[in-house]
């Protein structure tokens, strides 16, 4: 009977046993792929697809902030790094979404990188996704922010280069009316009301180009144009300016250059260069003009042995109504507009335009377009 109890007891010691070495295993296991989980977690599913799919950057954080998946753009744009977020800014917005469960959108400037200086505008927006995940969504609005602020500009200069010219006008009116009896001033206030009318002629005209320009990516119907015809006709239409301060203009030797585009606009830009050398070029002076041909491209080039300008001002020559300080030329009343035509001129012609200049030293203006194909020669039949 002993023997029995024992046996029995034995098989329930051993059934025990058993169980509770399954139940370690278990509860091991289960312990096991819950660090896994935290070691090397899993996107949920759809994530990866919707991520890549994204122009807009995107990146999904784990409980510990460790970046688990990036689309593309949130590398390029320089948010992520070595699987991490590189802006605390981004990093306390997910925070703050996990201690409150809501979404969060702000507006924010972060540096573009974990080593670059340069900064960006975006728009971000965080939620949860899922339990124990932050989706975070990143667009870059930089460059929709500076067209707003260059549209926003272009109106405050605009209405600040009318106003002076309109004012003068009023003015020199109410002049004219009080001086009706006085045929010297009425000459005199009727000269002036010339020259500011034609002043507001000129700056109405080339906001009307420039917007034309800026409006347009290419050109619709190029034709093939002599470089050589260019350049005589623009600095034909300064040679009246240039006689009268005595200055020479000199263009250089033929070159039979040839290129593809809009003869008036071609002409405009070429004009506006030389017009520019003789204002700020002193009298008994020498502008140069000169057409070169290398390797595929055609340079036009206006030299002038004017005052020069300042470094500080090279890189925003080329910007609208920015003008080099009045008090250095001969004259005033430029509307700041002539260098930012060129430069959209040349570009919509698929070139690009260089500038080299020194103070006292005068200047040199280049603008470099594609030179246009040769003609396939013509083929004749066979004799018979």
């Amino acid at each position: 009977m002993e023997s029995t109890w024992l046996v029995l007891v034995s098989l329930a010691l051993g059934l025990a046993v058993g169980a509770g070495f399954v139940t370690l295993l278990h509860v091991a296991e289960r312990h096991g792929r819950r660090a896994a989980e935290v070691v090397n977690p899993a996107v949920p599913d759809g994530i990866d697809q919707v991520l890549d799919a994204l122009e807009s950057a995107g990146a999904v954080l784990d409980p510990s902030n460790n970046v688990i998946k990036a689309s593309p753009a949130a590398v390029s744009m320089g948010l992520v790094w070595n699987q991490q977020l590189v802006h605390p800014e981004l990093l306390e917005l997910a925070r703050k979404v996990r201690r409150s469960g809501d979404p969060i959108s702000e507006s924010l400037i972060l540096s573009r990188g974990p080593f670059n200086d340069a900064s960006m505008r975006v728009r971000v927006r965080l939620a949860r996704l899922g339990a124990r995940y932050v989706l975070v969504l990143a667009e870059d609005r930089t460059e929709a922010f500076r067209l707003d602020e260059v549209r926003r500009d272009f109106v405050a200069n605009i209405s600040h280069e009318l106003k002076t010219p309109i004012a003068a006008v009023g003015l020199l009116a109410e002049a004219l009316n009080q001086a009706a009896d006085e045929p010297v001033q009425v000459r005199r206030f009727a000269n002036r009301l010339t020259t500011e009318s034609g002043r507001l002629t000129r700056l109405t005209q080339e906001i009307i180009e420039l917007s034309r320009l800026q409006a347009q990516d290419s050109l619709s119907e190029p034709e093939r144009l002599n470089v050589d015809a260019v350049v005589s006709a623009a600095v034909d239409q300064s040679r009246v300016v240039a006689d009268a301060a005595r200055i020479t203009i000199a263009v250089g030797k033929k070159s039979g250059a040839e290129v593809s585009g809009d003869e008036r606009l071609l002409v405009m830009a070429v004009h506006n260069l030389v017009a520019n050398a003789v204002h700020y070029s002193p009298e008994g002076s020498r502008v140069g003009v000169g057409v070169r041909r290398h390797d595929g491209v055609v340079e036009i080039t206006v030299t002038d042995q004017g005052v020069g300008i300042a470094e500080a001002d090279l890189d925003r020559i080329f910007e609208r109504f920015f003008r080099v300080d009045q008090a250095r030329s001969r004259h005033t009343g430029g509307t700041g507009l002539g260098l930012s035509i060129v430069k959209h001129i040349v570009q919509i012609h698929g070139g690009d335009i260089r500038v080299w200049s020194q103070p006292g030293s005068g200047s040199t203006f280049t603008i470099r377009l594609p030179e246009a194909p040769h003609p396939a020669p013509a083929t004749t039949g066979a004799p018979q």
